[in-house]
């Protein structure tokens, strides 16, 4: 399979290399391309790792992952191409957090409404499925715990999307939670800053969510 990631940072960076791993073919999107740190991931990454504009790697990829910050989503997209984008499955991994001096993180979006929906709106052709947003980058590839596997949840429109991005998620050594259509986003986000706070007061960001089962 072709994947795009669009976005260069930690989170775009590590799902890049563990599609790359499964056997995939990723390209990399971002304003700069020849940025430094896109031409260090792409030694690391191999042959099967390109990069280009935002354009090129989202219609190269039969599959996107959206892995911007928040605040730049909305115009990555627009460079994008919503028609680059039609008919595929894009696993939005944001969160839309925003930032004030001295306080912790708040969602820019919440309530009534998630960002996950906002992606869908700006990409209405494409299945939009909310996903890898509540942990660290770093444990988002075979992540490994004490306590077993943790659990992804995911959520989106369209079931076969939910199916395809659910046996990616257990690919990269996740169990998975699917908790239905997009509107679920508006619980999965504030996941997120749960994650976040706890990690801010504790120090730790090597942990993830687990839901037990009888």
């Amino acid at each position: 399979m072709k994947v795009a990631i669009l976005g260069s940072g930690g989170v775009g960076q590590d799902l890049g290399l563990g599609f790359i791993g499964l056997g995939h073919e990723v390209r990399m999107g971002s304003r700069e391309p020849g940025k430094k740190e896109i031409k260090e991931w792409l030694a690391k990454a191999g042959p099967k790792a390109s990069a280009g504009t935002f354009g090129e790697a989202a219609a190269f990829g039969e599959l996107a992952v959206l892995a911007t910050q928040w605040s730049g989503t909305e115009n990555a997209l627009r460079l994008a191409g919503p028609a680059n984008l039609a008919g595929k499955v894009v696993i939005d991994a944001t969160n839309p957090l925003a930032f004030r001096p001295g306080a912790l993180p708040t969602l820019a979006v919440g309530g009534n409404d998630s960002a996950a929906e906002q992606v869908q709106r700006w990409l209405p052709g494409a299945k939009v499925v909310k996903a890898f947003n509540t942990v660290n980058h770093a444990h988002m590839i075979k992540p490994s715990f004490p306590g077993g596997p943790p659990d992804m949840f995911l959520c989106g429109n369209d079931e076969s999307a939910r199916n395809l991005v659910a046996r990616i998620c257990r690919d990269f050594g996740w169990g998975v939670i699917d908790l239905g259509g997009l509107e679920a986003a508006r619980l999965i986000e504030p996941l997120a800053l749960v994650y976040i706070q706890n990690a801010i007061r504790t120090g730790n960001w090597d942990y993830a969510f687990r839901l037990l089962k009888k």
